[in-house]
């Protein structure tokens, strides 16, 4: 207990504080600025990327723990909300002006199967004769290197209108932007939100798309900065939710879906992946190992649409490893489950 604590004092209380979306303690993270103390009272500001940011609440409540734990719980503490997010008319979105629709893919948590939703639906609306766009903005976890055998990607600069703008890959029929290419594959990103959300911008901003009639973004896992920052600055047509049948996942989408509803996101529904396991060898049977029925009684009771349940195969990790999604493979039923998915968003009716 101090007493009679200094702003060091308070700083090294505060550096237990972690960012849950990091992992990294808000110290040093340059996200507790402006300490005062006065008398009894210990007030500072927490800067977020963006004022929507639903783990504030939780980030401060940890902060006043902290205090009571490393200082004193005698004193109170006022914390102001500051936002480091630059003001949107900033954000230059000139290079959008051909895209007709972006559709985000987003999850309530990792390891759902959003990234192979988002590169197959890319793929399958691009079969049915689309100008299809994929940006991978995952920051921690891009998959599109992987998923479309891009090895040491080397996306060049074009000189357009006084701007060097860098020129998408392309692979399979589509337009392929990924943060992967811009990183070692084997070196973690810890990026703080302003950091990763300026990069993340800057795929937008700064790439030459053209005429694009669909650009599928896979957002970044969770309900942090990052992703809301992402969806405030894009002029989203609507955002497809993904979830595995388990209860755990489906709590997660729930968090995610009232993240979107605040800052009025339009979305179109739910994709179920890994529904049910169908072995190669006997495709007529349906093996339910992730439980069966959480999902659709979740999109019944939200009044939201069930856009697909997309099964599992032993070809379906095994294709994306090779670099070949599976949506490329006819025959396959998770492919034309991906195929009938994509004539839902083609329909677009976001809720």
């Amino acid at each position: 207990m101090k007493p009679n604590p200094g702003i060091d004092d308070v700083k090294a209380a505060l550096s237990h504080v972690l960012d849950p979306e990091l992992g990294a303690d808000l110290v040093s993270l340059d996200m507790i600025r402006n300490i005062v103390i006065k008398g009894r009272t210990i007030a500072f500001d927490l800067v977020l990327t963006t004022p929507a940011c639903p783990l504030k609440e939780v980030m401060a409540n940890d902060c006043r723990s902290a205090i009571a734990r490393h200082i004193s719980p005698d004193f109170a503490v006022e914390i102001n909300f500051a936002s480091s997010k630059p003001a949107q008319p900033q954000t230059d979105l000139s290079q959008l002006k051909d895209v007709k629709h972006i559709i985000a893919v987003a999850s309530g948590k990792g390891g759902v199967g959003k990234s192979t939703v988002a590169a197959n639906l890319a793929l399958a609306l691009a079969q049915e004769g689309h100008k299809v766009a994929l940006v991978d903005a995952d920051i921690y976890g891009p998959s599109v290197p992987t998923m479309f055998a891009l090895e040491n990607p080397q996306p060049q600069g074009v000189e357009s209108e006084g701007k060097t703008l860098l020129l998408p890959l392309s692979k399979y029929g589509i337009k392929l932007i990924s943060i992967g290419f811009f990183v070692e594959p084997d070196k973690g990103l810890l990026w703080r939100g302003p950091m990763a959300s300026n990069a993340l911008r800057q795929l937008f901003t700064e790439t030459l798309w053209g005429e694009i009639d669909y650009m599928v973004v896979d957002l970044p896992p969770g309900t942090g900065d990052i992703p809301i920052s992402l969806v405030q600055m894009l002029p989203l047509s609507a955002v497809i939710m993904v979830s595995s049948p388990q209860q755990v996942a489906v709590a997660d989408v729930k968090r995610a879906v009232q993240m979107f509803r605040q800052v009025k996101t339009p979305l179109l529904g739910v994709v179920e992946n890994m529904a049910y396991f169908v072995p190669s060898d006997m495709p007529e049977k349906k093996y339910f190992i992730f439980g069966k029925g959480t999902c659709e009684k979740y999109v019944e009771e939200m009044g939201f649409k069930l856009l697909a349940q997309i099964p599992m195969t032993e070809e379906t990790a095994a294709s994306g490893d090779a670099g070949k999604p599976v949506v490329l493979q006819h025959g396959n039923p998770v492919g034309e489950a991906f195929r009938q998915l994509a004539g839902t968003v083609m329909e677009l009716r976001p809720c």
